[in-house]
């Protein structure tokens, strides 16, 4: 019987990106994610370290989402660009920002 992958909450999502984007991951953006729970997820990958936190700061590119659509991306059940395309992540900013995102959950 195989096991199904858990869904993540917000607070696990951030501790998931911080692991990925580590000390240094080149990405050079700040991203934010902004679910419809009204939680904030911050990445600023021009810092050194690169940071993660709940803070809302100005970024490069803010996504909008649920840790729903998250989750079906994770699972591999929701394409990225089927999700921008049907609404379920609405973006703003610097969409080539949101692309460096490949690199790190590639």
């Amino acid at each position: 019987m195989s096991e199904e992958k858990k869904d993540f909450t917000v607070d696990q999502f951030a501790a998931g990106v911080r692991y990925k984007l580590g000390e240094n991951s080149g990405l050079d953006a700040t991203i934010k994610f902004i679910f419809e729970c009204g939680s904030v997820v911050f990445v600023d990958g021009k810092s050194s370290p690169n940071v993660v936190h709940h803070n809302d700061h100005p970024s490069d590119v803010t996504l909008r989402l649920s840790i729903e659509t998250v989750n079906r991306l994770y699972r591999q059940e929701l394409n990225p660009m089927m999700a921008v395309m049907s609404g379920k992540i609405k973006i703003e900013g610097n969409p080539m920002a949101a692309m460096k995102l490949g690199q790190i959950f590639g």
